[in-house]
């Protein structure tokens, strides 16, 4: 199947048409923004811990992608970006030890703790706590 374009950049694709990345990063490797080239899995973080490796094991195991920074935060997320199981994690830049999840469901709805200590329902609120909590 051809890659889908999904803007007159070429080099701009669709989600699930870019490649895995074939080399190892370090967290200072790990891009602010997303990346629109390419994928980075979790199996190419050096310092993934075990938990990140194994985010979607409860979810049919789909690969644990690399999403962006936000703040101190590295966010990662197993599974679809919507309409389907899905899990995310945020782990300290500095200390890949703190980490929240938030988790998606095929109806829309979702759960889980930011590490403002509030339990969100909504996505959008659990990534403004990490915007608005300092990782360290």
């Amino acid at each position: 199947m051809a890659r889908k374009c999904i803007c007159h950049d070429a080099v701009v694709t669709v989600p699930d048409d870019r490649p895995l990345v074939e080399v190892d990063h370090h967290t200072s490797d790990l891009p602010e923004l997303p990346q629109r080239d390419r994928t980075i899995p979790a199996q190419r973080w050096v310092e993934a811990p075990s938990e990140l490796r194994a985010l979607g094991a409860d979810i049919g195991d789909p690969v644990v992608i690399y999403k962006r920074r936000i703040g101190g935060w590295l966010l990662w997320r197993a599974g679809p970006p919507n309409k389907g199981d899905t899990r995310y994690m945020a782990l300290a830049a500095t200390d890949p030890g703190r980490r929240f999840t938030f988790r998606l469901f095929p109806d829309g709805s979702g759960t889980g703790e930011g590490p403002d200590g509030v339990v969100h329902t909504r996505f959008r609120t659990w990534k403004e706590a990490l915007r608005d909590t300092p990782s360290g």
